[in-house]
This record gives C-alpha cells, sequence and structure tokens, in this order.
C-alpha cells in the first residue's frame, strides 16, 4: 500500500470524526527555506488567511484550525491541493485534515517541494466548496546558471482613427518572460520621465506624440536591452477613462444534492464598462488558451473543471482575472415524478404530561430518492414560511403548531405536515450539549483496528447539565452509553452518537466510521500487495468518478473489478461488476448511486467484446 492511499485514508477517518492524525502530524517536519500558512474558522466559505505567491524550492505547509485562528465550535476543515484539474500543478500531495479538539489542537505542518506555476487548494468537507483559492510559484532567486536576459516587449491599444493616432487615450502593456530565473522587476519610462516599476497596463491621456521606453531584469541579475515604442493621442469626444470592466461569471445548470451540475454546466460571462465600453471578453477552460468570449459555454465532459475570465475595454484598461470552479458527473436515469417525503421529530426534555421543559426542538428530515432534495421549510405558529437549515428551537411556554413541506430539484412538492407540542416553565437553559467520539485500539498500517476496536463517547454540557448520551452501532437501535463499548466483529462499521441536557437540548446526531481486521502475523496484512492505486475506479478507459478505495483487506475497487481478467463476453464481464460491487454495498464500501455509477462505466466499457460476441 503506497504512502499516497494511507494519508488519503487517514485524512478520511479524521473527516468522519475520528481521533485519527494523518501520518504529517506524527511526522518530524524538516526546516524549509520557507514556510506558506493557512488558517481558518467557523467560516465554511473562506479561509481566513492564505498565501497569494511563493518562490519554487522545499516549502513547509502549515494549517492551522484551531481556537487561536477563531474555531470555538470544533468545526473540521482541510486543506486540499488539487491533483486532477488541468491547468494546475499537481506535484505536491497536501492534503490535512484539522480540528481544535486533535491531537495537535488543530496545527499541522509539511514539507514539500515545489515547482514553478500555480497550484489549486480547497477544503474537500462537503458543504464547503467555496473554500478554496490558488497561489502562484515563481522560480527563486539563485536557481542555475542563467546568463541570459529576458525578453520585453510592448503592446499599444485603444481606439485609433484612420491616421493610427489613438484617440482620448492609449494603453501600453509591457510582457516580460525568462525561461531561467525567472522574470524579477518590468519597467518603464514614459516621454523621458523617470524610469517606473510598471505593475499593471500605463493609461496615456495627454495629446501629443509619447515615447515610451521599457526594460526587465531576470532574478539572476540579467537586464534586457532597452526597447521602445511611440505613438500619438489626439483629443477625444468623451472624457478619460482610466476604469477598467466589470466582468463576472454565472454558471447554470441542474443540480444534485451535492452542487455537481448533471450531465452539464453552461457559463455566462457577463462584462460592463461605463467609460469607453467593452472591447473584448475572453476566457480560459481548464488551462487551455485564451478565446473570445461570444455565447455562455457549455461544458459536458464530467469532471472538475476551472474557467478563468478577464474583459479590456476600448480605452485598453483590462479587469483583474477571475475564476469559476463547478464540478460536471453523468446524468441518471430516468425522469423524477415522485415528491420527497419529509417528517419532524419533537425533541426535549418532557414531563409525566408529555410537555417539553423548558425548550423544544424541531428537527425536519427530507428524502428523495430522485432527482434529490431542493428546499425544505416550515411555518411556527402561523408564522411566515421560512427555509428549514437546522434544528429550530422553541423556548416560548404554551401550545405551538409547526406547519412543514419539502421541494426536490424536479419541482414536486411534498404534501404539507403538521406537528403539534407544548412548553412549559424550565430553567432557560437553549444550549444542546457538545459531544466527541474517540476510537482506540491497535492499528494495521491500513488504519484499520486489529481484532478490536473500543469507541469512547464525550458529552458536556455547562447548563442544565448531561441527562444522556446514546449511541447506534451498524444501524441497530439506538443505545443508551454507559461505558467505552468495545467492538470485535470484523468488518466496517458505522457508529452515530446524539446527547441530551437534563433542559431537552439535543445535540446534532454525528457519525464516525472504523474498520476491524481479523489479527494474523503482523500489521498491515494485505492481500493485494500490488494494489492498482488509481484515484478513482477507471474500467477500460472509462472514469466512473467513484474514488477508488482500499475495501479493508489491502485491495482496492478496481483491483477485485478486476478489469485484465479473462471474461468470455463483456455481458459475464458486466454481471460480475454487479456482483462485486452488491457485495461491497453490503459491506459498507459503496453506497448504491456509487455502485449504479461503476456499473455504467463497465457497460460503456469494450472488456469481454474483444473475446465472443456470443452472449
Amino acid at each position: 500500500m503506497s504512502r499516497r492511499m494511507l494519508a488519503a485514508l487517514g485524512a478520511v477517518l479524521t473527516m468522519l470524526g475520528l481521533v485519527v492524525m494523518p501520518a504529517s502530524a506524527s511526522s518530524p517536519v524538516v526546516a524549509a527555506a520557507q514556510t506558506l500558512t493557512w488558517t481558518s474558522d467557523e467560516n465554511v466559505a473562506k479561509y481566513t488567511s492564505a498565501p497569494t505567491t511563493a518562490v519554487a524550492g522545499e516549502t513547509t505547509i502549515v494549517f492551522e484550525n484551531s481556537v487561536a485562528t477563531g474555531n470555538d465550535t470544533g468545526m473540521l476543515h482541510t486543506l486540499t491541493f488539487d491533483m486532477s484539474t488541468p491547468g494546475y500543478n499537481h506535484d505536491a500531495a497536501v492534503n490535512i485534515t484539522a480540528s481544535p479538539s486533535d491531537a495537535n489542537n488543530g496545527r499541522h505542518e509539511l514539507t514539500v517541494t515545489l515547482t514553478p506555476g500555480k497550484y489549486r487548494y480547497f477544503c474537500a468537507l462537503p458543504g464547503h466548496s467555496s473554500m478554496q483559492g490558488e497561489f502562484t510559484v515563481t522560480e527563486g532567486p539563485g536557481g542555475g546558471d542563467d546568463t541570459t536576459p529576458p525578453t520585453v516587449a510592448a503592446q499599444i491599444t485603444g481606439t485609433q482613427d484612420a491616421d493610427g493616432n489613438y484617440v482620448g487615450s492609449a494603453s501600453v502593456a509591457l510582457t516580460a518572460t525568462d525561461a531561467g530565473s525567472g522574470v524579477d522587476k518590468v519597467e518603464y519610462q514614459l516621454d523621458g520621465g523617470a524610469w517606473t516599476a510598471y505593475t499593471a497596463p500605463v493609461s496615456v491621456t495627454t495629446a501629443g506624440a509619447h515615447m515610451v521606453h521599457y526594460r526587465a531584469t531576470d532574478k539572476a541579475g540579467n537586464a534586457s536591452e532597452e526597447g521602445m515604442s511611440s505613438f500619438t493621442v489626439v483629443e477625444g469626444g468623451g472624457g478619460e477613462d482610466t476604469t477598467p470592466p466589470v466582468v463576472t461569471a454565472e454558471v447554470t445548470g441542474e443540480q444534485d444534492a451535492d452542487g455537481n451540475y448533471v450531465g452539464s454546466a453552461s457559463v455566462a460571462l457577463n462584462a460592463t464598462d461605463e467609460g469607453s465600453g467593452v472591447d473584448k471578453v475572453e476566457y480560459q477552460l481548464d488551462g487551455g488558451a485564451w478565446t473570445a468570449y461570444t455565447a455562455p459555454v457549455v461544458v459536458s465532459t464530467p469532471g472538475a473543471h476551472m474557467l478563468h475570465h478577464r474583459a479590456t475595454d476600448k480605452a485598453g484598461n483590462a479587469s483583474a482575472e477571475g475564476m469559476s470552479s463547478f464540478t460536471v458527473v453523468e446524468e441518471g436515469p430516468g425522469e423524477d415524478t415522485t415528491a420527497p417525503v419529509v417528517a419532524a421529530v419533537i425533541e426535549g426534555t418532557q414531563n409525566s404530561d408529555g410537555a417539553y421543559v423548558g425548550s423544544a426542538s424541531v428537527k425536519l428530515n427530507a428524502t428523495d430518492e430522485g432527482s434529490g432534495v431542493d428546499k425544505v421549510e416550515y411555518q411556527l405558529d402561523g408564522g411566515a414560511w421560512t427555509a428549514y437549515t437546522a434544528p429550530v428551537p422553541v423556548t416560548a411556554v404554551g401550545d405551538h403548531m409547526v406547519h412543514f413541506r419539502a421541494t426536490d430539484k424536479a419541482g414536486n412538492a411534498s404534501e404539507e405536515g403538521m406537528s403539534s407540542f407544548t412548553i412549559v416553565e424550565g430553567s432557560g437553559d437553549v444550549e444542546p450539549p457538545k459531544t466527541s467520539m474517540a476510537v482506540t485500539g491497535v492499528q494495521n498500517s491500513n488504519w484499520a483496528y486489529v481484532d478490536k476496536a473500543t469507541v469512547t463517547l464525550t458529552a458536556t454540557d455547562t447548563g442544565s447539565g448531561v441527562d444522556k448520551v446514546e449511541y447506534q452501532l451498524d444501524g441497530a437501535a439506538w443505545a443508551a452509553y454507559t461505558a467505552p463499548v468495545a467492538v470485535t466483529a470484523v468488518g466496517a462499521h458505522t457508529v452515530k452518537y446524539r446527547a441530551s441536557d437534563k433542559e431537552g437540548n439535543v445535540a446534532d446526531e454525528r457519525t464516525g466510521t472504523f474498520t476491524v481486521v481479523k489479527g494474523g502475523s503482523g500489521p498491515g496484512q494485505d492481500v493485494c500487495p500490488d494494489s492498482d492505486l488509481r484515484s478513482t475506479v477507471i474500467i477500460g478507459g472509462i472514469d466512473s468518478q467513484v474514488r477508488n478505495v482500499d475495501i479493508g483487506n489491502g485491495c482496492t475497487i478496481n483491483d477485485v473489478i478486476a478489469e485484465n481478467a479473462e471474461y468470455a463476453t463483456h455481458t459475464k464481464f458486466v454481471r460480475h461488476v454487479k456482483a462485486v460491487t452488491k457485495e461491497l454495498v453490503t459491506n459498507g464500501v459503496l453506497t448504491g448511486p456509487n455502485r449504479d455509477r461503476i456499473i455504467t462505466a463497465a457497460v460503456n466499457s469494450d472488456v469481454g467484446m474483444h473475446t465472443s460476441n456470443a452472449v
């Protein structure tokens, strides 16, 4: 099993709430030439801080998600480098999960080697997709025996009259390249003035003849020859335009429950300029060539995509480069005409009459097996309909009535449901307990627990005090937690847990997973020592977009599918894939939708077709 697979498995366990640290947390970090730091707090839309530039070479990556950075709730975040989207470097494997309650108190370090280019980073947790960005790495100083100066050129743009003069203004854009140590600085001199550092296109509005000189120096100290360009500006009909256009992108299409675009996504760009007017709009898809934008860009290739965009006005002012990221997945079968199912659960401490003491919490659960739930709404005591995003605490003493409904992504609406309840006087505590889960035991190199895993649950409440802690093991009935639970059954396990205080406040249900394997001669037994370690399940060249995980014995999903084995017919191979994936769903390795994606890839592959056409 590769180190990369072990690190990925460790990150998955930590993301699910288990107290398991990634390999970087316990390994000594060698001092690097530079340190790049990311921080996060309780915000799921952006990192608190992140770098934008770096130099090539050995680098210490620091990711801190702690109380010191503003995270008081114990929220998990990851710092994950993009390893697949075209247009970015994929040579630094960074996938760190951190929380204030982990063994490092949320601060982790990892040493990598960066190379010139762009890197994209993001938070891999569901619902945190807005936490993303990119940074640019340039060649560091002293990088080799560079004796070649950079190349620098000027481009004059603007509205020209019949004589070639620029009307109202001209924009001077300088570009410099250096294949060795990299460009260090670019300078220009306008009409014999002082040499000035070039950072953005220079707008010239003074009527008359002009001469611009320019030069560049690389990081090794090599200076280019001095270039020059002349041009003339004449009076224009309008005022001076020095403001760049504004350009925005809107991604539209049918989305699934995870925010992925089903079948295709359409990206529309809109540029405005109140001065000279928009001259051109351009886009770059997945690191390809810059292309003139004329109509919405439709992207139907499954996978993650990044679209950069920019605009220039008629005065030569260029907008900042923007970007939009999105993911396209394959379309599922059939039309959805079935409405979602929605139900309400009222939780809290009840007295002998069934009334809730002090407060009650209204939880709404909606499911839809077709297009997925789009929205859930509730109406409390005849008030306005409100979007449901989290359990609704109710503390007002008296009788209450809650109505609720749900709509799926195909527009099907559920019937309106209702539940009534009563609240009587309590102590005023409305804060639920805080819960955590730890799994301990001897682990092998696949992070599985050998022979036994012990689950310890912890709950604290600073108000009325903890009343009860409950857990559910592998879908069994909820049970009262009184002492650590020893799990010895071999296989994958799921533990759900929750707690309530004496005022009836109920903590959100949380989930953790782990695997128990039978002990042998030593840790790290591997049934498939030469595993297929591709990141997703690929069959006959068709990518299912399903993660190629270890099934618990050292074999990956691709290993047990065995696409390179001999099959008498294509039909027999598809039957084999159906049987294998059905067992993986039963064992908790795959979900039903992911099984369907793998079977679809098998059906569309040519495995078994070259042996015989007979069924």
